[in-house]
């Protein structure tokens, strides 16, 4: 296992979109790299985990936090019995880079030889996660809300419609400003090409909806991370709005579906996907640990 430094965070992310295919697993995308370069391209590179297999990347891990790594495989080295005990031991190991001692989890989807690996050692399943697709071989047909890709001269609209979607509590001054500076590194990082910002607005011109949505490149899945509604303008379809809009610009963009995954007990979340016509599949799991 190796750490790298920002400048290959562009290559990593090459190599991340060729790993996403339809039908394969939703598993770690360049845009969740994307999403992190908030932090700057050395805090990214910082958290990123890489296991190699004759030179190559064989599997690429975000440190999302220090107890919860997310992962995604080579496809064609998924069932590699061998590569998966690699990567579980040195998960196990507190000394190896990874995680220390304590509770952990790791999000291995379709992974099913490190799955097991990690069961030997002790690892239980934890919550279900629901993966969901929409096929974007046809066009998304829009919903009438008025949708802006934006840039950013508009971080402060983005900014304040994501935090009260997530956190829902007053946004002072200083925080907010932290938050339009890191929106802004994330715009101009090297992720920044695949992505692009959505806004949605009411009929009075404020600001109700966001998204950020994640190219892999030409028919490849593209990600919708994060979606989200202000708490005062929750169950009047502006979720689904721009659900479907984020997923227009990235057929627009190339992608051959648009994917994202949903904690099972989400319900408004799923709601929002499944109405906005996205299909689920089978709920994976991801593998945690208690103290220990």
């Amino acid at each position: 296992m190796n750490m790298p430094d920002a400048s290959r965070l562009t290559q990593l992310g090459e190599t991340l979109a060729r790993w996403q295919v339809d039908g394969g697993p939703i598993h770690l995308h360049p845009g969740d790299l994307g999403w992190y370069s908030r932090l700057g391209a050395d805090e990214t590179a910082s958290a990123i985990r890489i296991w190699a297999e004759g030179g190559a990347p064989a599997a690429i891990g975000l440190l999302d936090g220090p107890q919860l790594l997310r992962l995604a495989i080579d496809p064609a080295l998924r069932n590699d019995t061998g590569l998966a005990k690699r990567i579980a031991d040195s998960i196990e190991d507190s000394e190896g880079g990874v995680f220390a001692q304590g509770q952990a989890a790791v999000e291995a989807r379709g992974a099913g030889a490190l799955t097991r690996a990690l069961g030997q050692q002790g690892w239980q399943e934890d919550e279900p996660w629901i993966p969901l697709r929409l096929d974007l071989s046809a066009p998304v047909q829009p919903t009438g809300t008025l949708i802006e890709i934006i840039d950013d001269d508009q971080a402060g609209e983005w900014v304040d419609v994501h935090w009260s979607a997530f956190r829902g509590t007053p946004l002072d001054d200083g925080v907010r400003q932290t938050l339009v500076n890191r929106w802004l590194t994330m715009i101009s990082g090297p992720f920044a090409e695949t992505s692009r910002n959505l806004v949605a607005f009411d009929a009075q011109g404020s600001a109700v909806a966001v998204t950020t949505v994640w190219s892999a490149g030409p028919g490849r899945p593209g990600l919708i991370e994060p979606m989200g509604v202000h708490k005062d303008h929750r169950g009047l379809g502006y979720g689904v709005a721009i659900t479907r809009a984020g997923a227009a610009v990235l057929r627009e963009m190339g992608s051959s579906s648009a994917v994202v995954a949903a904690e099972g007990a989400n319900k408004s979340a799923l709601a929002t996907y499944l109405a906005a016509g996205f299909v689920a599949a089978t709920p994976v799991v991801d593998m945690s640990r208690g103290e220990h």
